[in-house]
């Protein structure tokens, strides 16, 4: 619950989507908005999302799906690729992420304890915390994409960060991607898949202690709100035509794209916090979740004649990421022509 609560408020997706964020060093904004030349209007309709990477061994098959996110708001994904070998697969692997398990009764009792977790613990306000001029900067994008409200002035850093990019995507007609999740989720369930959950649980013993302590502990977030505003300044044009290139299957147009940094320092301000290194443990949390994530792939390509999984499309065309790890342990990889 903690962790579903600081996803929903800041854009780091603290635990939940920490391992999946991390973003290549940040271009120059000038030389970005050059390369970019962002589509003004965003793909609509049904569209078809990228082909499948193919990992295999001998005849056995893992289809990886690559997910994206900011998407076009009114674009609906439908892929017959995705469908036909939907059809004839045993197993999903659900995209992989931590989650602090609390129990679900206990879960409704700590709603209370909640309250005020997003604001300074000290009653200091942005214009406290933040250098003079990221502050100014800040003035003019409340402005322009959060009403003008002086309620976010009294929020930590990160959560100001977190609504500022969540409205500055909605303003440019973009969402997260998660309807794609579910609708590939829903197409398994409809061909009687396996549907494996390949999170890893942190079980967390005194959840209202941790909420307590994380609520007066200080947060190192100054960069993370540092590089939202650089981001929120210089990208939305370029989030949009990879947007309309992912809907499209264009992955050469995504690949010449630069990817600006923010997700990393957001991630970073929750993650190295000292209430959730020390009480919930997420130091070397990222690589427990891919560890995590290995395990299932090979033990659904052991099983399994054709198995399909869902990873960010970022980790997928990283040279380092989770399908090079594979090709390490001696599996064939394949990238969608």
């Amino acid at each position: 619950m903690l962790v579903r609560t600081v996803a929903a408020l800041s854009l780091s997706f603290a635990v939940s989507a920490a391992w999946a964020q991390a973003e290549a060093p940040a271009a120059d904004p000038a030389s970005a908005a050059e390369e970019a030349q962002p589509e003004k209007i965003l793909v609509v309709g049904q569209r078809p999302g990228p082909g499948l990477w193919k990992v295999s061994k001998g005849d056995h098959v893992l289809w990886v799906f690559g997910t994206y996110s900011p998407l076009p708001k009114k674009m609906e994904w439908r892929s017959q690729q995705v469908e036909a070998i939907m059809a004839q697969s045993q197993e999903l692997l659900a995209q992989p992420y931590a989650s602090l398990e609390v129990g679900r009764l206990r879960s409704l009792t700590l709603l209370p304890f909640m309250i005020g977790m997003e604001k300074n613990p000290d009653g200091a306000q942005l214009r406290d915390k933040l250098p003079p001029d990221v502050y100014e900067r800040w003035l003019v994008l409340r402005k322009k994409y959060l009403k003008d409200d002086e309620g976010y002035e009294r929020q930590r850093p990160v959560f100001a960060a977190g609504e500022l990019y969540e409205k500055s995507l909605a303003h440019v007609g973009l969402v997260n991607g998660s309807e794609v999740r579910k609708t590939l989720v829903k197409l398994a369930e409809k061909n009687k898949l396996k549907i494996t959950q390949t999170k890893l649980d942190i079980p967390v013993d005194s959840p209202v202690k941790v909420l307590r302590e994380f609520k007066r502990t200080p947060m190192d977030d100054v960069a993370c709100f540092t590089d939202t505003v650089t981001r929120v300044e210089n990208d939305l044009d370029a989030m949009r035509t990879r947007a309309n290139a992912w809907a499209k299957g264009d992955l050469d147009a995504i690949r010449k794209l630069h990817f600006p940094s923010h997700e990393e320092a957001c991630n970073n301000a929750i993650l190295n916090n000292t209430v959730m290194k020390e009480k919930i443990g997420t130091d070397g949390m990222m690589q427990r979740v891919r560890a995590t994530w290995l395990t299932a792939a090979e033990k659904a390509l052991e099983a399994n004649k054709s198995t399909v999984a869902l990873l960010p499309l970022k980790e997928l065309l990283d040279p380092q990421g989770y399908l090079a790890a594979l090709q390490a342990k001696g599996y064939a990889v394949e990238q969608p022509e």
